[in-house]
């Protein structure tokens, strides 16, 4: 099976370059070069988005939210913000991983697949319920006494990696590991802005307290 990523990029050598690194890897490349056509683009279902963020009119941010609640697929933020306002920003609009420019291929191309083999092991997950809470896993869907409340690929996933294992305590770089796939030092405030979101979806549904901090170390599933 061959992938289909959708490169956005506003500047053509940047973009042509990495469609060209991903056919020689075997994916299915295509690229345009502005927020309106990215959003056109991005209704034909891609694998994977590689979303450039500082982009004119459009920039990615705004077609990240745009997008979201329409597109399931992984969305990589490329930029050089680095800070972590900034990375706060990207995953609140919905992004799944944020590469910082300037980056090698290599990297690029193991951040590509560690998201799409995290794709490829959901689809293999299916239910869990937690009193009036049903996790469907392969659906991606939360729903409590039949309402379903959205939330983000990384604040799903988050939830998903701490129900599935009731009871333990994810340090926040363990969590950082887990969910956005490979190793590094973490962000605690990403996390923590996770976190807090989670809760407050939870808690507007009418659900109990889920999500424990365990002061010093991490979070635990309680739900």
């Amino acid at each position: 099976m061959s992938y289909r990523i959708l490169i956005v990029d506003d500047e053509i050598e940047v973009a042509s370059m990495l469609q060209r690194f991903l056919q020689r890897r075997s994916y299915i490349a295509d690229y345009c070069l502005d927020g309106a056509e990215a959003m056109r683009m991005a209704e034909s279902q891609p694998d994977l988005i590689l979303l450039d963020i500082n982009m004119p009119q459009i920039d990615g941010i705004e077609v990240c939210r745009a997008i979201r609640d329409r597109v399931s697929c992984p969305i990589l933020f490329l930029t050089a913000r680095d800070q972590d306002a900034d990375k706060v920003e990207g995953f609140s609009a919905g992004g799944d991983d944020y590469i910082v420019k300037p980056f090698s291929l290599p990297e690029l191309s193991a951040r590509i697949e560690a998201h799409l083999r995290r794709e490829r092991r959901e689809k293999q997950i299916q239910r869990k319920v937690f009193g009036d809470m049903t996790i469907d896993y392969s659906a991606r869907e939360i729903d409590v006494r039949g309402e379903q409340i959205r939330f983000n690929r990384k604040e799903f996933e988050i939830i998903r990696l701490l129900s599935l294992n009731r009871g333990q305590t994810f340090e926040r770089g363990r969590i950082y590991d887990r969910v956005w796939g490979l190793e590094g030092s973490g962000d605690d405030a990403v996390i923590m802005e996770h976190i807090r979101k989670i809760r407050q979806k939870l808690a507007a549904a009418g659900c109990g307290p889920c999500i424990e901090t365990v002061w010093g170390i991490g979070y635990k599933w309680i739900g």
